[in-house]
């Protein structure tokens, strides 16, 4: 099933260059037909075609979109929208960006299907490095598998100057003990959105991305 148009991709192509409200108000209703409604029905179609991969998803669609408006009270950058649409597919939904699943965002250049852990406290944070630290070899086998690899690349994320001392010496086997965040992403040019495998190719994503988001999950506690 195809969701998207190539009206969609040229919408978000444009709302770039017209980051105004009146330019969005003048073109409300191709959002909502280009863009709002068929994204809605992709994220209801992805929760059920990924649930069988993720125990205890029972959200909706609201729970996982975020609002295309930005939250602009606290940044220099004044522009009332984003530029993407996106979603977190798991069981905590947008609310929760710990619990493993999927998050995906598009705009008018390309698509992106991302997993990992984005979002820590510090205690959750050093109960990972320990986890990490006590099990190297699992930890590196999962992320240099030629799977993980030729899908992903590579962990990303922040990383801290100084990680506690316990942790420096497989800290130097290890440099991703010093991250703060330990996510990934496969990324596809926009026009893979409107293809009829869309949902299968993400399902098939997350199934590679699995092992490692719940290593990395179990981790926190």
């Amino acid at each position: 099933m195809s969701y998207f148009a190539k009206e969609t991709i040229t919408f978000l192509k444009q709302l770039k260059k017209n980051n105004n409200r009146e330019w969005f108000n003048d073109n409300k209703a191709r959002y909502t037909q280009f863009v709002k409604e068929p994204f809605e029905l992709f994220i209801t179609d992805l929760i059920d075609a990924i649930s069988p991969l993720i125990e205890n998803l029972a959200i909706t669609p609201k729970d996982a979109i975020f609002r295309i408006y930005r939250d602009v009270r606290f940044s220099k950058d004044k522009s009332p929208y984003k530029t993407h649409v996106s979603a977190i597919v798991s069981p905590g939904g947008r609310k929760n960006k710990i619990i493993p699943g999927v998050y995906f965002e598009l705009n008018g250049e390309e698509a992106r299907v991302y997993s990992g852990l984005y979002m820590s406290d510090s205690k959750q944070l050093k109960n990972l490095r320990s986890h990490i630290s006590h099990n190297l070899n699992e930890f590196d086998q999962l992320i240099t598998s030629n799977e993980f690899v030729n899908t992903f690349g590579e962990i990303r994320g922040e990383k801290n100057k100084k990680i506690q001392k316990e942790f420096e010496d497989d800290a130097r086997s290890q440099p991703l003990l010093y991250n703060k965040q330990f996510y990934f992403f496969r990324s596809w040019p926009a026009e893979m959105i409107l293809e009829d495998g869309l949902i299968d190719n993400i399902v098939d994503t997350y199934r590679i991305a699995k092992p490692v988001s719940e290593f990395l999950y179990e981790g926190t506690f």
